[in-house]
């Protein structure tokens, strides 16, 4: 059953008063931002923007296969806070995988995906592939007789 977008998600997210200011991140839909993407379509190609809030270059991977282009962002995080004897006041551990995928033909080879990470942002650039008209085969029926 549907809930009201008025209780968030889930209605058990607010019961239980999960926080949603970005420290926890919800696993739905609503991802306060991360992996929102646009896509453009320009004369000779499209734009992909994706946003990808607190991961870094290095996390961040692409693959294209089948005619798929996978993007995947892992993190990695701990807050480790010590009182002055280094005993443990806080603990706190994050790790996390996301990804996207888009259908861009079989026809795109990876040395055309053009990709650039900055800000938390990645830009890729894909090119247009022109529709190839098929030639139409005549095939004939041999008779015999």
């Amino acid at each position: 059953m549907l809930m009201p977008s008025i209780f968030g998600d889930t209605l058990l997210d607010d019961f239980f008063g999960f926080p949603t200011n970005g420290n926890y991140r919800r696993t739905t839909s609503n991802t306060n931002g991360l992996m929102q993407t646009d896509v453009e379509e320009l004369e000779k190609e499209y734009q992909v923007i994706m946003n990808l809030p607190g991961f870094a270059k290095e996390d961040v991977k692409g693959e294209l296969k089948d005619g798929y282009l996978t993007i995947t962002a892992t993190t990695n995080t701990s807050n480790d806070e010590k009182d002055k004897k280094g005993q443990y006041i806080r603990r706190e551990r994050y790790s996390g995988t996301c990804s996207r995928s888009f259908y861009v033909g079989e026809d795109i080879k990876q040395e055309d995906i053009k990709a650039k990470f900055e800000n938390g942002t990645l830009k890729l650039t894909i090119p247009k592939v022109e529709a190839k008209p098929e030639v139409e085969k005549t095939q004939y029926i041999s008779i015999e007789g």
